[in-house]
Order: structure tokens, then sequence, then C-alpha cells
């Protein structure tokens, strides 16, 4: 009986680790829901910042530069080390809402939601207007 109640407990904190998510948790490296992107997420005096580090599909013909951009001013700053967040709030138990995320595979900014699922899933939610119209993303840690 003993062993039942220890094996139900233990499950029952490994359902709502998620839940109990501190804002720290996101730290670390992503890869992007398409299999393209390394992402580096931090966060730095509760504003998380989300880096570009590369890809792991590199080619010689790939695009190294912000090409897509619509603002021609900016096609031409680097794509490793380019900020793809801003502005969002954490909300508590591993989501983030408020901000907006760049894709630089197509020039355009999204609002965007993200929520840390689990300690190497997170879903990244981006839309236009409001959250029903968009697409999710599920991104996954990579080891440091």
């Amino acid at each position: 009986m003993r062993t039942l109640i220890q094996v139900l407990v233990l499950s029952l904190l490994a359902l709502s680790a998620p839940l109990l998510a501190d804002v720290a948790d996101i730290e670390g490296t992503w890869l992007s829901g398409d299999g393209d992107g390394l992402i580096a997420i931090r966060v730095d005096d509760s504003e998380i910042h989300a880096t570009i580090l590369g890809s792991p599909n590199e080619s010689p013909d790939r695009a190294k530069t912000d090409v897509k951009n619509p603002d021609p001013a900016l096609r031409g700053r680097p794509l490793v080390g380019l900020e793809i967040f801003e502005n969002f709030r954490y909300d508590g138990n591993g989501a983030w809402s408020g901000g907006s995320i760049y894709d630089p595979n197509s020039g355009k900014t999204y609002s965007c939601k993200i929520k840390l699922v689990g300690p190497d899933t997170l879903k990244v939610r981006g839309f236009i207007g409001i959250a029903l119209i968009g697409r999710t993303e599920t991104w996954t840690r990579q080891p440091n």
C-alpha cells in the first residue's frame, strides 16, 4: 500500500510540473517546429529574449542575412544573433503572452503566445489579430 501511495504522489508531482513552471524554466536552446532554426531563449529581469543561433541545416546557398525583411534598410542584417521576440509578459504557469515573434522566413511579425508544456517542449503560437487565427509550432529543447 505504501508503494502505491508513493507512486501516486510521484505521478501527481510529475503531472503538475508544468503548472509549477518558473520564469527561468524557459531558458535554453530550442529547435523550432520546422526543425530549421536553433533559438537561444533567455530571461533578463523578467523579460524574455530569443536570438537566432543558426540552423542545423546550414548550406552554402542559404541566406545569411534578413533578405525577406519588408524594410530594405534591414535586409543586410545577419540572421545569426537576430532577436525574434518582443514585449512578452509572464502570465505564470510557464505561459507568456502579449508579445510578438518575427519570422525571418517570411519577413513578417506576428502576435504570439508561448507555453512551456513540459521541461523540453514549448508551444509557440503566432497569430494575426486573435489567437484563434494562427498557427502553433512545437519547439524542442536542445542539449547545451
